[in-house]
């Protein structure tokens, strides 16, 4: 299971219609609409690797206003 936080910004006027298809996607957790430099942030789960790459390409980036995606994976950190 790949875990990811997907930063995205969008054109102006255009929040609430990206943001109701970002939480259609399969594979999102959760999404809200946030202040400061990104716009939304959604919480995502996929598969693989090549799974999230291909939601973000063919989902995110393909949503109507989306301006720009950053992708942060989560890694596991084991404690000591």
């Amino acid at each position: 299971m790949v875990q990811a936080y997907v930063l995205i910004r969008i054109l102006p006027g255009k929040l609430s219609d990206a943001l109701a298809h970002i939480l259609r996607t399969p594979g999102v957790k959760m999404a809200h609409a946030v202040t400061g430099p990104t716009d939304i942030i959604a919480f995502v789960e996929t598969e693989s690797m090549d799974t999230l790459g291909r939601l973000i390409v063919s989902r995110f980036q393909e949503t109507t206003g989306v301006t720009r995606t950053t992708t942060c994976v989560v890694t596991p950190v084991s404690e000591k």
